[in-house]
């Protein structure tokens, strides 16, 4: 086995850190620090609750985001310098070491590097996520139910603060539907590649023959509107019904009329929430996220026009978006990357990092490509 060119590698990591930083824009990070700083040491910050949560906010995440910098930047010295120290000693176990850490280091800007490709208008906030079963009866629901489980195993890997929103059980198992946010810097960025119809065929559990079922689930994800979205809703085009919440019990919570659901009368988009407390929240709630979902319809509509303008653009997602197959074979695919893995059960339990970046850098290709035509 030929010996590593370290010397390679390293210049190679400083190219491509080099290549992220430039894209980065380090300078405009420290000026946004500085500012966001300056806002969140005024006296009178927290006389505006809702303004204050958003400096405190976009300054964690601009903090958070120069430390991954400048830590990688002080990893990449650090393993310059043991590599050194490794040849003038020809210590074997610190080259080994180094070995280790060389990879690690590979892997880190690969992650950072996908991070970059996230550009769009609302990809550094928050996400909300809807999963709904699809065609597949009870087998539906079930798959609806291990998507939701996936993708919160998935943030809890990455620690990342979630917070189930809604939830309508199906009668026999599983879930009608689902709606859970994910606080954390570019979530929405990131998650939003999982938007889409997901396919499942297994040996039903549900089947006394034993059969194979092919069943359907849409995964929703949208951007949290913040304080400063400029969504305004007049009160008569909402229709509020309230009515007691749902599936398994929890102390007032199925004994009091405190879940809300919200029609946007001109568009017919409904939104449900019945998993605060009281009906004041879920209102709130539900609010919060019909903003968000007409935030993100705007945005489509104002794209549809765009795109009309300069023609018909062939990149395009499409409705099946990755296979989840369990028999006869075990593989999970995505349809539109061709990125695919044996090991079912990883990614069932929150294992999708690889086929989130392959989403990102397909789209971030198609998007190109798009431009090009």
């Amino acid at each position: 086995m030929a010996a590593t060119d370290f010397a390679a590698e390293i210049r190679a990591l400083r190219n491509t850190y080099a290549s992220i930083e430039e894209v980065s824009d380090v300078a405009k990070i420290r000026a946004d620090i500085a500012e966001l700083s300056e806002q969140a040491g005024a006296p009178d910050l927290w006389d505006d609750p809702a303004s204050a949560q958003v400096v405190t906010s976009k300054l964690s995440h601009r903090q958070s985001a120069l430390e991954r910098l400048e830590k990688l930047a002080s990893r990449i010295d650090d393993l310059e310098v043991l590599v050194e120290l490794a040849a003038e000693e020809d210590d074997a176990d610190s080259l080994a070491e180094a070995e280790k850490e060389l990879a690690s280091v590979r892997k880190s800007l690969a992650e950072l590097e996908v991070v970059t490709l996230l550009s769009g208008e609302y990809d550094s906030r928050d996400a909300v996520v809807t999963i709904r079963a699809g065609a597949g009866g009870v087998d539906a629901a079930d798959f609806a139910e291990m998507l939701m489980r996936m993708y919160l195993r998935w943030a809890e890997r990455h620690g990342y603060p979630t917070k189930v929103m809604d939830t309508s059980y199906a009668e026999e198992a599983g879930l009608k539907s689902a709606t859970f946010e994910v606080n954390a810097p570019y979530a929405y960025g990131t998650l939003s590649v999982e938007a889409g119809t997901h396919r499942l065929v297994r040996i039903s559990p549900f089947d006394n023959q034993g059969r194979r079922q092919t069943s359907f689930a849409a995964v929703e994800v949208i951007p949290l509107i913040e304080q400063t979205d400029s969504i305004e809703i007049p009160d008569n085009e909402i229709r509020v019904d309230v009515f007691r919440s749902s599936g398994p019990g929890g102390q007032s919570v199925n004994t009091t009329d405190s879940a809300v659901r919200l029609t946007h009368i001109p568009t017919g988009i409904v939104v449900s929430m019945q998993n605060e407390k009281s009906q004041l929240q879920n209102r709130a709630a539900a609010l919060r996220v019909l903003q968000s979902r007409l935030l993100l319809l705007k945005k489509e509509q104002e794209d549809a026009q765009k795109k009309a303008l300069a023609g018909d653009v062939k990149a395009s997602w499409g409705d099946q978006m990755r296979s989840y197959v369990l028999n006869p074979y075990q593989m999970v695919k995505d349809l539109r990357t061709e990125h695919e893995v044996g090991n079912t059960s990883a990614v069932l339990d929150g294992e999708i990092d690889d086929f989130i970046d392959a989403g990102i850098r397909w789209r971030a290709n198609a998007r190109v490509a798009a431009a090009a035509e």
